[in-house]
Parts: C-alpha cells; sequence; structure tokens
C-alpha cells in the first residue's frame, strides 16, 4: 500500500470517498478540476508532474508567488514528480496504479497510449481499475488527434458565436469548456465507482471538452434547428428571454430586470415601470413577441426609468416581489455577505504562505469542508518513491 504521504488528518470516516485511491496525468484544467474535487470529497489524489512540473504553475505568481490557476485546482493533493522518459520512472507509476481505483489524465493525444498506459493496456493488467480519459475531441472520429485548449473548444462549439456585442464575439471570461469537462469527468467517475460497486469491473470513461460544451449549448442549437437561426449576441442581456438583464436608470446607474413568466411580466409592467397597459400590448404580449421586437421594448423600458434612481426601482422590485441583483465587481463577490454569512471562505496553506480560498460547494450534511494545502512540486515524492521501491523484489523493476 502506497502512503498517504503529507496529507492532513481529518475524520476520514464520513467523507464519500474515504479509501479511494485516485493517480492522475494531468495539467491546466480540465483534469486538475476533476481531481480536486475528487479530494474534497475524501479521495487520496496523487498528482503527477514532470520534472518541469504542471505548466499551470507558471501561467502567473499572483498568490504569493503562485499561479492563481494552480492554486485553485490543486489543494489537497499529493504532488510527485516522474520522468516518464525513464524507464525507472515508469515503473513506478505502474506500481502506483496498481495501488489505484481511478486513473485520470488529459494529455495530448496520444501520450499515455505511446507510454503503454492506455485503456487496453492498463484494463487487461488492472480490471477493476477506473480510466477516464479527458481530451478535446475525444477517442475517435477525425478530430481525435487535434490539440484543444479552452479558446479554441470556445471557438469550435459555437460558444463565442452567441457571446459577446452584436459587433464583437467575445470569449466566456472563464475556461468554460475545460470546467464543463471537468464537472463531467467528476460526475462520470462517481457513476463509474457506483457501477464498480456492482460489477467488480473498471470501465473507460472518454470524455471529450466539445461534446460536454455542446451539451450546454443545447438551447441554442434548438434555436438553429428549429427557429429562425441562431439566437443574437445581446451583451450583457438574455439571448431568448426580454427582459432579462441590465437596463439603465436615471442616475446612470443599472438595474437588474427579469421576467420569465407571464406574471413576472406583468407585474414589472403594472408595478415597476408603471405602464400597466404594455402588459397587453401586441407587440410585447408573449416572450417570442417580445424578443422579436426586442428593440422598441427596451429603448421603452429605460425611458420609463429615466427620471428613477436605482435606490426608487429597487424598492419598486422588492415590492412586487420580483428577482434582481447587484451587478458586482469581483471586489463585491469577495466581500459578499451571504457568502460571508454562510463562512464560505477558508484559508489554506500554499508554498508562499496561507491564503484564501472558497470550500467545496458540495455542502453534504455532516461531511467536513475540507481545507487541504497546494503541494509544492514533488512535495511528496521522494516518500512515494521510496515506498514503491522499497516494494519491489529483484531487479526486474530497475
Amino acid at each position: 500500500m502506497i502512503p498517504e504521504a503529507g496529507l492532513g488528518k481529518h475524520d476520514t470516516n464520513v467523507m464519500p470517498l474515504r479509501g479511494v485511491r485516485v493517480v492522475a496525468l494531468e495539467h491546466a484544467v480540465a483534469g486538475p478540476l476533476c481531481t480536486r474535487h475528487l479530494a474534497d470529497l475524501g479521495a487520496v489524489v496523487t498528482k503527477i508532474e514532470g520534472p518541469s512540473g504542471d505548466f499551470a504553475r507558471t501561467y502567473d505568481s499572483t498568490v504569493r508567488g503562485e499561479s492563481a490557476y494552480f492554486v485553485w485546482l490543486n489543494r489537497g493533493k499529493q504532488s510527485v514528480v516522474l520522468d516518464l522518459e525513464r524507464t525507472r520512472d515508469r515503473r513506478i507509476l505502474e506500481s502506483m496504479l496498481s495501488d489505484a481505483d481511478v486513473f485520470v489524465h488529459n494529455q495530448g493525444p496520444g501520450v499515455v497510449d505511446r507510454m503503454g498506459f492506455g485503456w487496453p493496456s492498463v484494463h487487461r493488467r488492472w480490471p477493476q481499475m477506473i480510466t477516464c480519459a479527458i481530451s478535446g475531441y475525444g477517442r475517435d472520429g477525425p478530430y481525435r488527434d487535434r490539440k484543444a485548449f479552452d479558446l479554441l473548444l470556445q471557438a469550435e462549439s459555437g460558444l463565442m458565436s452567441i457571446t459577446g456585442s452584436p459587433e464583437q464575439p467575445a470569449r466566456v471570461g472563464i475556461s468554460i469548456a475545460d470546467i464543463s469537462a471537468g464537472m463531467y469527468a467528476l460526475s462520470s467517475i462517481l457513476a463509474a465507482l457506483l457501477l464498480r460497486a456492482r460489477t467488480n469491473e473498471g470501465t473507460l470513461i472518454d470524455i471529450s471538452m466539445l461534446e460536454c460544451i455542446t451539451e450546454w449549448m443545447m438551447a441554442p442549437v434548438y434555436h438553429q434547428l428549429y427557429g429562425a437561426g441562431p439566437p443574437a449576441r445581446t451583451g450583457p442581456r438574455h439571448n431568448m428571454i426580454v427582459p432579462y438583464g441590465p437596463y439603465r436608470v436615471g442616475d446612470g446607474s443599472h438595474v437588474i430586470l427579469v421576467a420569465q413568466s407571464p406574471d413576472h411580466w406583468g407585474r414589472l409592467c403594472a408595478q415597476v415601470l408603471l405602464r400597466p397597459k404594455l402588459e397587453d400590448d401586441p407587440r410585447f404580449a408573449t416572450n417570442e413577441l417580445r424578443l422579436r421586437n426586442r428593440g422598441q421594448l427596451e429603448a421603452g423600458i429605460e425611458d420609463a426609468l429615466a427620471s428613477e434612481t436605482y435606490a426608487t426601482v429597487l424598492g419598486r422590485l422588492d415590492s412586487a416581489g420580483l428577482p434582481t441583483a447587484t451587478m458586482r465587481d469581483l471586489a463585491g463577490l469577495v466581500s459578499h455577505p451571504q457568502l460571508r454569512a454562510r463562512e464560505r471562505w477558508v484559508e489554506i496553506d500554499t508554498e508562499g504562505g496561507r491564503v484564501t480560498g472558497l470550500r467545496p460547494p458540495f455542502n453534504l450534511e455532516g461531511m467536513p469542508s475540507l481545507a487541504s494545502a497546494v503541494p509544492a512540486l514533488d512535495q511528496h515524492g521522494p516518500v512515494l518513491r521510496r515506498a514503491v521501491e522499497a516494494s519491489w523484489t529483484g531487479d526486474e523493476h530497475g
């Protein structure tokens, strides 16, 4: 049994993934997000890094000398450096896999297969182990050998074509294609662990970033297939529901208006815009009509609010029981009263010192919310390598 080197001690009896061992040959975002959350749920995650480390370590030095992405995605893991060009280090990885429940990898096309750790080989040697292979386009098809990064998948999936202003498409401001793949990898692994409990058999999970983000694109896709064409780019406003987004008021600020149902629309007209006849205007009677005539409607909404202050409109929205929100910047998010009231912020250890982190959002009753450290490069390597090599007999692994 390979030791759990350097990990903090917790009441693991109440952790859902207690006893589950994960080996991750990963970098960047999709794989690390998946395994970060496996670690949050109690799995022992060993992150295999090359001699130079996960390249996400050097994206920037924002967080006390470390990369913001790396600190976010890698806490609670063990870091072990292996040079998989060396026979001895490949043998160490073999020994680690022989003791693992899950093998996650998101290397470039064909890399894992060329090293001898592709699915057929792994399944033949360790039939109970679950393998999760994350790639840009999946294991087959004409794009299978293409390298993939988040920006490329936002472009390939059509996401950028419906994001941004009418004049200019835009990238979503977070790595949403990577994140979608990481979350589908996580949920697929949890399902595969349940399946293995019944069948005693491991399985291959083939995660395609393109397929994950396309799943999230299906409402716009249905407009393309069965409507009048793709939804327009509408900046911060919704491209399928009107009104839905920020609207300017008389003091120069913006208020968020949402009308997702006929009831919302009626109360908005009568109690917020103070134009009750607008509800029955034949140009705006349904959401489809409001979408078709959105230019006229949105100009009319801002005209109705032109002499009001933000505080006045917000009071009307609250009195009418209508949804709204504050347009916050990142400083406003960090100080959000709801996050503070629910004690979501914690301190975590990094090589550069303690930093603020966010508790995992699982919120399972009775499960502790771990705030484990972010590993330094190869922090756990010496102990783990010694343990593996001590288990070898003879010279066949040398």
